[in-house]
């Protein structure tokens, strides 16, 4: 008795979140991080994750250094946060995407979140009711997976066209929705995808969605990181065609993930939001969960109204030289394929020919033996949807970047079948 093992406990873990979270983009990479080599003298080198903030040529804005200390040697902002966030930080949030909007955002249309991951908590979790189901991409974040499985909203999958520049399959998204369908999602610029949408294609996902009486939920976290030759549009610039849910953050154009600070914004001019409760059921969310930090709330208006221009375009440069090599380095490996390169965000995903390979099966088996032999961290494309793909980083320093591909290369010419 004295240790438990004849007592029958009443308490038990939760299995639905083992079950839930047990597939995601953390999960993988710390699978592969355990599978280093430890005797490998070499430095690691992460084309797994989307976090360049430990690179010093990625570090960010000064003015947001500075916002951040102003903010907190002020003492305005040790106390706790309003449900929706500091007022001065939510108008500064609207202002901010006024900028490229055909209409105006109040301060009233924008949730501050603990990050983007609780935004998106935020709305799937109002938008969940009994039978209800979701259309999500693929390839795509798996953390909208990995949620919808944890509050039991059903998911369905539409494909990203990979001939067509990862566009979204709208016929595929006509046939899936069904009288219980109540949003569907995108992530413009893409993730895992590189992708950056056109205004014409925009539209006609806008268009589309009203048609199905669907909302639209624009995960625009790597908002304005696009560097190719199609420029940036937000979703929200077609709320007057079908309500749009907009979800951002800080943490990627200011290369600052670990701030947590993201928003909901309701890009809906005509009230449909309004009308059905959808509003009332964010606030409802963000009054049982946490709140953002109120210094960093605090330092918003500062951060985004102060930081200057030569800082994104310092950004942007880097990005698109990472995304030229990265696609030119690709382009030697017999086995791996890109079939478009990059235009936005932080990944790109590449086509793997495990037939021209030794003993390596499919994507996993493939990252796993590149930690091991390598000490190279890459997604496998399961992990975003798509097997025998990877998703590759490309938002690390240049000449690492390099070296981690060379790395790869030579990894794909040891394991290569013999003529």
């Amino acid at each position: 008795m004295e240790n438990g093992s004849l007592k029958k406990w009443r308490f038990q873990g939760n299995k639905n979140l083992t079950t839930s979270s047990g597939f995601t983009v953390r999960g993988v990479l710390n699978s592969l991080i355990e599978n280093l080599n430890v005797n490998d003298p070499r430095p690691t080198i992460p084309l797994g994750n989307g976090d360049p903030s430990a690179f010093p040529c990625f570090r960010t804005a000064i003015e947001a250094e500075d916002a951040i200390v102003d903010a907190v040697r002020s003492a305005k902002y040790n106390h706790y946060s309003p449900t929706a966030g500091l007022l001065p930080a939510r108008r500064a949030v609207a202002e901010y995407l006024n900028r490229d909007l055909p209409y105006k955002l109040s301060p009233d249309d924008v949730f501050l979140t603990l990050g983007c991951i609780q935004a998106i908590e935020a709305i799937l979790t109002s938008l969940k009711h009994p039978g209800a189901n979701i259309l999500l991409p693929r390839p795509g974040f798996p953390y909208y997976e990995s949620l919808a499985a944890h509050i039991h909203l059903e998911v369905k999958h539409f494909d990203l066209l990979p001939e067509k520049g990862w566009e979204v399959d709208l016929d595929a998204v006509e046939a899936l929705v069904d009288e219980n369908t109540v949003a569907m999602v995108i992530i413009n610029p893409g993730n895992p995808c590189g992708s950056v949408y056109t205004r014409q294609h925009l539209q006609k996902i806008a268009e589309t969605a009203r048609n199905l009486g669907i909302l639209v939920i624009a995960d625009e976290v790597y908002e304005h990181l696009a560097f190719g030759s199609t420029p940036y549009v937000p979703m929200g610039v077609f709320g007057s065609i079908v309500p749009v849910v907009t979800l951002g953050s800080i943490s990627k154009r200011w290369i600052v993930p670990g701030w947590r600070l993201g928003w909901v914004v309701t890009s809906d001019p005509n009230g449909i939001l309004l009308k059905t409760v959808i509003i009332d059921s964010i606030k409802g969310f963000l009054n049982i969960s946490s709140d953002p930090i109120t210094f960093i709330q605090g330092a918003l208006p500062q951060i985004l109204d102060k930081t200057k221009e030569d800082f994104y375009s310092k950004i942007i440069d880097i990005l698109r030289k990472d995304a030229d090599i990265g696609y030119d380095k690709i382009a030697e490996i017999p086995c791996i394929t890109c079939s478009k390169k990059p235009e936005g965000g932080m990944f790109m995903m590449v086509k793997l020919n495990v037939s021209l390979l030794e003993g390596i099966n499919d994507d996993m088996d493939f990252v796993l033996q590149l930690a091991k032999e390598e000490s190279v961290i890459v997604l496998p494309g399961i992990a975003v949807g798509m097997k025998n793909w990877l998703r590759v980083t490309f938002a690390i320093d240049p000449s690492m970047l390099e070296e981690g591909l060379e790395r790869m290369k030579s990894f794909c010419q040891r394991h290569a079948k013999k003529q």
